[in-house]
């Protein structure tokens, strides 16, 4: 049986009807930038995040880039943050001349060691601006005690959460926790629209006016500009877009949840729980599966031996970005972030969209049963 990473068309095809409305809708009115769908949206989001405000812009990447730039951060700053993580986090540090300083992960989530950070802003707490943890792979990061680490050292806080819009806290939601929070709607992501597209949430007002300035090239007044800002701005097309989803993500991230609770029970039943790791999801956390990612020894080749079967599966990430040729020159090197660098070597991403059938996912289960049954795998430490 052949299974698809991520199949958006049967997504679409529940959908179709509602979209090419809303989508002709837009086209009809010629109002295509910062429109009464961005403006809803905006709305509609900051609510489900549980912020106060929410400020549409071009994409994910440039949400971060956005949120670094509105909380000041310059050339020559120091941004902590995960080298285990998509490059647009360290990118947008880099792209303003700051300097990204990595913090190694937790083994078990992936997302950045809460005790490691705070043993950074101990050491280099001064140098330090801001700080981005990344809630990878749909589940937040320990917030508690970043955000009191960062509080004490007077450190800017903004979450990366391009993949986990909907994903809780200890009762808050992802984007609602540190000063910012940057959403990327990707059409990959649990909320995705028909191209790029982004946002910025926080509960800070003044943090919101000055997100809306800069997306505008540091315009608050047309054609008088108090900032050099950028051209960043959400399509009132892929807002419409998104306003339809919005009604369904709920639901949808239930389908993710109970797929991801089918896996686990399939694993266990195929007697594999030695070779392969499963996510383990932190009390108190609500994970919305933006992936489904397993742990496994031999990982190349049981993706190949996936491939052959017709089942697709992604690597997030191969390379951990303190290892990227383009940071060569911040003095890291291999060894540097152990726990990062396992985990490139061992992560595997598994299907888990919501459509995705009970066939669907015994195949895959029994597609890797059946490769370490031939006893090419090696147990887990």
């Amino acid at each position: 049986m052949k299974v698809q990473l991520l199949d958006l068309a049967a997504q679409y095809r529940k959908i179709r009807k509602e979209v090419l409305r809303e989508v002709k809708a837009v086209c009809d009115s010629q109002h295509y930038v910062l429109g009464k769908h961005v403006s809803a949206l905006e709305s509609e989001i900051a609510a489900y995040c549980g912020a106060k405000f929410a400020v549409g812009v071009a994409s994910g990447t440039e949400a971060l880039l956005l949120a670094l730039m509105a909380a000041g951060v310059k050339a020559g700053d120091r941004v902590a943050t995960t080298p285990f993580t998509f490059f647009a986090t360290a990118g947008s540090i880099a792209r303003l001349g700051a300097v990204p300083v990595f913090v190694d992960i937790d083994p078990e989530t992936y997302n950045i060691d809460p005790v490691k950070f705070e043993s950074l802003l101990k050491k280099r707490g001064k140098g330090v601006k801001a700080a981005i943890p990344v809630h990878l792979y749909g589940q937040c990061a320990d917030m508690d005690p970043i955000m009191k680490a960062a509080r004490k050292h007077g450190v800017t806080v903004i979450e990366d959460a391009a993949q986990s819009i909907g994903a809780e806290y200890r009762g808050k939601r992802a984007g609602s926790i540190g000063q910012m929070g940057c959403l990327s709607f990707y059409p990959t992501k649990n909320l995705g629209c028909f191209g790029d597209g982004g946002m910025v949430t926080t509960n800070d007002q003044k943090l919101a006016e000055k997100l809306r300035m800069l997306r505008v090239h540091g315009s608050r007044v047309r054609y008088y500009h108090d900032e050099v800002g950028l051209n960043s701005r959400l399509d009132e097309i892929q807002a419409a877009v998104l306003r339809v989803k919005l009604k369904y993500l709920g639901s949808w991230a239930e389908g993710r949840a109970g797929n991801a609770e089918r896996f686990d029970r399939l694993f266990e039943k195929a007697a594999i729980n030695g070779v392969i790791s499963v996510p383990r999801i932190r009390d108190g956390n609500r994970s919305v599966y933006n992936q489904y990612v397993i742990r496994v020894r031999k990982r190349d080749k049981l993706r190949a031996h996936l491939a052959a079967m017709g089942i697709g599966s992604e690597i997030y990430y191969p390379l951990p970005l303190h290892m990227q040729k383009c940071f060569r020159g911040l003095g890291y090197g291999k060894g540097d972030f152990p726990v990062s660098e396992a985990a490139a070597k061992e992560v595997l991403a598994l299907p888990i969209y919501p459509e995705l059938t009970l066939a669907q996912q015994r195949a895959v289960v029994a597609g890797i049963a059946g490769f370490y049954d031939r006893g090419t795998g090696a147990r887990l430490r």
